[in-house]
């Protein structure tokens, strides 16, 4: 007989297992009373508008009342957003995020003025200002950057425009969230037993690891069904972003969308370009790959479902708090200062929503802003998958946790390009010290599968997606036509490249994958997890081969924030992204792992 697994409601979840988003705003009426704050600050921020020029102090002053508005904006953005994130059914928590986008773009619009009317002051100006008056001293990376971005920068009245466009233009990413997270049904995976399992975002993730190839195959065929079902509102949402993306550059004045999200981190295009290069010519490593899992699951067909399929009968078994304490082991080369702070996270202060609940949207993320605890989201299912998860976002979590405690509000976030260092380099730290310390066969083919999975996401999904969103862009950019189709036979083509001979090719659910990622909505960020795993894995090495001042650097970067230019803060660190050699190393890594997978399944 048939039985039908559902995930339970968000109101059915025990509250040890969500974020402690409380400890923001207590109710939602103090985000309510919050919001009117804000609202209350905002013309306080404008007088400021036209008097900067005044003196070094009222510039002081129009900075801290930045910082003000930013910081309690970011509070109230976190509460509204992380609300949504885990039960997008849940309507007053859609309405609070919705409230709290109108009420960004509403401070962006009242803040448009400042950048304009300091280029208008003059940066030779401002830096002696910044000799006579100790108190600005602070402030001599941001007029950098604002310098070497000026060419960009437009009138005060057009970044208001722009910075009131936020509103609207953010309607495509509100539009996926709702359709990802809300409306998209699937049809139930198929156990070989009869058993039918919910496919949800917060599921997807074990199901297409389950042992039975039913369930797998059901699961990931009903999945990409799901979103094919929608393909022309999801292509016409992903298309509207994209001319977005294209519009702003334009208006900014940028040669293409490439360089606006490049250019304002200081990141040479060249590096995007070196990445994908080095990628394509490491295609063989992922077609051997595929050999070595097809024929030690012994299937005559290989298919996409297969990618995370169990290579042992005896799957690790790893519960939260196991993995709590197996992450701060492998951190410990850190300190005992990082492994308290990360334990107390887990474990005390409810930093991470691990529940997996009806509603709650697929993926995982570390969130927070200045002022504010860090929170994970996430669908712990104790297993391997889970921990390297956790681990990855933790990574998040400390990079914002340290960076928020050593620098200014202006300098506490840092640049997407380092983001996906720290989150990876906890993975890379973490995965060696369980490859030293649980040494069972079973064991060790269960974490190169850990492996393997991370680098399939990273070195080969996002990549491919990378390539893709490039030439959606170029496309965008030339005024040639984008459609559904179109999206899904590109895509397609990138894969089958990926897949060469080895992998079946179900052309259409393949293709569809662009629907499935939230990232396609934030300009050019998918390469950044690859040179991100890159870059960490560099860094990892030195850490955990005790070399002198590696784990002092590390941390040096950590609290550096956005107080440096990314590629100084990882130079700084110990590694030079600007040469493609960290990529290739890391491919040396991954093509190291597919020869012991090989020699341990024989």
């Amino acid at each position: 007989m048939s039985e039908n697994k559902s995930l339970p409601a968000r109101s059915e979840i025990p509250v040890q297992e969500t974020w402690a988003l409380e400890s923001i705003f207590p109710i939602p009426a103090d985000w309510e009373a919050a919001c009117t704050t804000l609202e209350n600050l905002l013309p306080l921020l404008t007088v400021y508008q036209g008097r900067l020029n005044e003196s070094p102090q009222v510039l002081l002053e129009a900075i801290q009342k930045l910082e003000e508005v930013g910081a309690l904006l970011g509070k109230i953005v976190t509460y509204a957003n992380n609300a949504s994130s885990v039960d997008t059914f849940d309507q007053a928590a859609t309405a609070r995020a919705g409230q709290s986008r109108s009420l960004g773009a509403k401070a962006g619009a009242a803040m448009a003025f400042f950048d304009p009317e300091l280029m208008s002051i003059g940066f030779d100006t401002i830096k002696e200002w910044m000799k006579t008056t100790p108190e600005l001293a602070f402030f001599n990376q941001y007029i950098d950057r604002l310098k070497k971005r000026s060419a960009h920068v437009r009138s005060g009245e057009v970044e208001q425009i722009l910075a009131l466009a936020g509103d609207p233009f953010s309607g495509a990413f509100s539009i996926f969230n709702m359709l990802n997270n809300a409306d998209l049904k699937f049809q139930p995976a198929s156990a070989s037993d009869g058993t039918q399992l919910e496919i949800g975002q917060s599921s997807i993730g074990s199901l297409i690891t389950h042992p039975d190839r039913q369930v797998r195959r059901s699961a990931w065929q009903n999945y990409a069904d799901g979103y094919l079902a929608f393909k022309n509102t999801s292509a016409a949402t992903l298309t509207t972003a994209i001319k977005q993306d294209v519009f702003t550059a334009q208006v900014r004045g940028y040669s293409s969308s490439l360089h606006a999200s490049l250019e304002p981190n200081n990141v040479p295009v060249e590096v995007f370009h070196n990445l994908i290069e080095v990628f394509k010519q490491n295609l063989p490593t992922w077609h051997k790959y595929w050999r070595v899992r097809r024929k030690a699951l012994k299937l005559e067909t290989f298919g996409v479902y297969d990618i995370k399929a169990p290579l042992t009968e005896s799957k690790p078994v790893v519960p939260y708090e196991q993995a709590v304490d197996w992450i701060c082991a492998g951190m410990a080369p850190l300190g005992e200062e990082y492994v308290s702070i990360m334990r107390r996270g887990c474990l005390e202060d409810r930093w991470v929503d691990r529940a997996l609940n009806r509603g709650k949207r697929e993926g995982a993320f570390s969130s927070g802003s200045f002022g504010t605890r860090p929170f994970i989201m996430m669908s712990y299912a104790d297993d391997l998958f889970s921990l390297s998860t956790l681990a990855h976002e933790l990574g998040h979590s400390m990079h914002s946790y340290y960076s928020r405690a050593n620098q200014r509000f202006i300098y506490s976030r840092y640049g997407l390009f380092v983001a996906e260092v720290a989150s990876n380099f906890n993975q890379a730290t973490v995965r060696d010290y369980l490859m030293r310390t649980q040494t069972a066969p079973d064991f060790q083919i269960a974490l190169i599968e850990e492996a393997m999975s991370n680098y399939h996401r990273y070195f080969f999904i996002m990549p491919t997606l990378a390539r893709f969103e490039l030439e959606m862009h170029t496309r965008a950019e030339k005024g040639a036509p984008l459609n559904a189709d179109i999206l899904i036979g590109i895509l397609a083509n990138l894969f089958k490249e990926g897949y060469g001979n080895e992998v079946e090719f179900d052309r259409d659910r393949i293709g569809i994958t662009w629907a499935q990622f939230l990232h396609m909505y934030m300009n050019f960020y998918v390469y950044q997890y690859a040179t991100g795993i890159s870059g960490a894995h560099a860094l990892s090495h030195g850490v955990t081969a005790g070399q002198a001042g590696a784990a002092e650097g590390y941390l040096e970067f950590l609290k550096s924030g956005g107080s440096r230019y990314p590629l100084e803060a990882l130079k700084l660190a110990g590694v030079d992204m600007t040469n493609p050699e960290p990529v290739s190393a890391s491919f040396g890594v991954l093509a190291d792992l597919v020869d012991r997978l090989e020699a341990l399944v024989g």
